[in-house]
């Protein structure tokens, strides 16, 4: 759990750095940083989809996912309950940096084979490599959205946490091919957060995620 410990504490501490340079910037400064963190959050989903799509046993499957998995999100509206319980201690804004972060540090691919790889291999490469990385995107989400972004930690703790005893206790039974999948769906989910940071259209994204749930259902019975 090393690796996961060590990548909750740089969003904690990305997410004090960015606060402060928040108080200390001009509005334009926040405003470009933003459209460049969209623009690398848009790259960084297109290169985790466009990665792992060749590599797909069930080229449709993806496609499926997503839409019973937006149907199920809307129907429950993890959207509108999201927000309402961070709008409760906070404001709009905040409610879409928790949910930007959220994504852009659990629902990657390093985040999601961090915790298997040191599980089953005690190599924790990819745990490290990946909280350096968060450490610089919770500054830049910090600097725009401010200390709330902070509360995405205890959130990534949690999943990876949750994660790692999932694959001690599932050892043999996680494949290469459901990883792959759900990298696919999970990159597509990145993307749809840069649309959003970038302003070009309002995705509900946490109505989304149920989506990632579609895969390692699916593959149960193909």
């Amino acid at each position: 759990m090393i690796g996961t410990i060590f990548n909750t504490a740089m969003i904690f501490c990305g997410s004090l750095l960015g606060t402060l340079f928040k108080k200390g910037m001009a509005s334009k400064y926040h405003d470009i940083l933003m459209q460049g963190l969209g623009l690398a959050v848009v790259a960084l989903g297109l290169n985790t989809t466009i990665q792992h799509m060749p590599d797909s046993r069930y080229p449709v499957l993806f496609i499926l996912s997503l839409a019973i998995g937006s149907v199920v999100g809307t129907f429950l509206d993890l959207e509108g309950r999201f927000s309402s319980l961070v709008e409760k201690h906070s404001n709009g804004q905040a409610a879409q940096g928790i949910s930007t972060g959220i994504l852009l540090f659990c629902i990657g691919t390093l985040s999601i084979l961090g915790p298997v790889n040191a599980a089953l291999n005690h190599n924790y490469t990819y745990l490290f490599t990946n909280g350096m990385l968060d450490g610089v995107t919770s500054t830049v989400l910090a600097s725009g959205y401010g200390i709330c972004i902070a509360a995405c930690a205890p959130v990534l703790f949690c999943w990876q946490g949750s994660i790692y005893l999932l694959a001690k206790l599932c050892a043999t039974a996680i494949s290469t091919t459901l990883l792959t999948e759900l990298s696919i769906v999970g990159g597509i989910l990145i993307l749809a957060s840069g649309i959003n940071i970038l302003g070009l259209k309002k995705i509900s994204i946490m109505n989304l995620l149920p989506s990632l749930l579609i895969p390692p259902i699916g593959l149960m019975f193909l």
